[in-house]
């Protein structure tokens, strides 16, 4: 096995194209997101976008448990530390965030087919780089989340633009609880396109390189992906999120944050995946619950770019404020799970402390 930590390989494909495939190598860590895969991956996708012999992009990660469980939130936590002792800001974060979401971006705005394969877990950065794929793939193992408000941060990646449009409410409701989709949840939501099984992959790759790709590369990609969906559709597992719209848009059907949080905590029944989300609010940090709900609403009619822009700049803020150390310290450097938030209450949070994320 390579020790580098981003795989690439350039397969041949009938007709004399070529095909790109990069694969995220960190199993152990669930393929989480470095700075290191991040300016592995950038340039050879920007090589390949210019290159006439590559016709298609394929992306995944290795081993079988995650594409990319998020970002290196360990190694941030180490640079956010660090800076304060320094007394000053370490510029590891911040070149963290700014080259992520610049990759982002490229991946949205691919000029090739780029086949995102998410198997297993996809969560965070890693749902940063799949959301922005051509054409994106989840299988029966599949579990997806934006779960940032548990660790002080907020739904970011370009989730100011992607969760805005999902059906309904459901992306503020996802952003608030942090609740994981599965594959039949992600094609509903939009964050997916296909559902085909775990054990096709080799499979559904080797019928793409099979394919003249010459004229039409997107509409020959989906043909193959097209086919192996409906072999697999048996597997395909129901959509709790559809289940549930009609409670998720009763529940965040409010005019504030705090009336939204009510409904949650307030829900009586015996729905264990309502249940699930209830105590995932309860736990979360009230200054990433506000953060959430003004960056939602105030993403809803901006630019993808515009997204990006913004949320650099309030994850810049994260870095220096603390809440977001401190979630990370109970999760997963001290793990007592026991986060001490700046704000313990929703109703103490202040509007002061929240809006310098929101201007420069």
């Amino acid at each position: 096995m390579s020790d580098e930590s981003v795989i690439f390989e350039e397969h041949l494909a009938h007709g004399g194209w070529t095909i790109g495939v990069a694969r995220l190598n960190a199993a152990q860590s669930m393929n989480a997101l470095s700075l290191d895969m991040i300016h592995r991956l950038q340039p050879q996708l920007e090589q390949w976008a210019q290159d006439d012999r590559i016709a298609a992009v394929w992306l995944e990660g290795s081993g079988d448990k995650a594409f990319c469980a998020g970002g290196d939130i360990v190694a941030l936590y180490r640079s956010m530390t660090e800076s304060v002792k320094a007394g000053g800001v370490k510029s590891e974060g911040e070149q963290f965030f700014e080259d992520e979401y610049r990759l982002d971006y490229l991946i949205h705005t691919f000029p090739k087919p780029i086949v995102i394969w998410g198997h297993g877990i996809v969560m965070g950065g890693g749902l940063g780089l799949m959301a922005g794929g051509s054409h994106r793939v989840v299988t029966e193992q599949s579990r997806l989340a934006m779960p940032e408000v548990g660790i002080g941060l907020y739904p970011d990646v370009g989730a100011g633009w992607f969760l805005n449009r999902m059906p309904g409410r459901t992306g503020l409701f996802l952003g608030l609880t942090g609740m994981a989709m599965n594959a039949a949840d992600a094609i509903y939501l939009g964050l997916a396109d296909r559902f085909i099984p775990q054990e096709q992959r080799r499979n559904v790759q080797s019928a793409i390189i099979a394919k003249d790709l010459r004229h039409d590369p997107h509409g020959c990609v989906s043909q193959v992906l097209r086919r192996f969906e409906r072999a697999g559709q048996p597997r395909k597992p129901p959509s709790p999120v559809r289940e549930h719209f009609d409670v998720i848009q009763a529940m965040t059907d409010a005019d504030s944050l705090a009336e939204v949080v009510n409904n949650l905590v307030d829900y009586a029944g015996n729905d264990d995946w309502l249940n699930k989300a209830v105590k995932t609010v309860e736990r979360a940090s009230p200054a990433s619950l506000t953060l959430h709900w003004k960056h939602y609403y105030r993403s809803a009619h901006d630019s993808l770019s515009q997204v990006f822009d913004n949320e650099l700049r309030m994850s810049r803020r994260c870095l220096v404020m603390g809440e977001f150390a401190e979630g990370v310290r109970a999760l997963l450097i001290d793990k007592d799970r026991q986060p001490r938030w700046h704000f313990p209450r929703l109703d103490q949070v202040d509007p002061d402390w929240i809006e310098p994320f929101f201007t420069d």
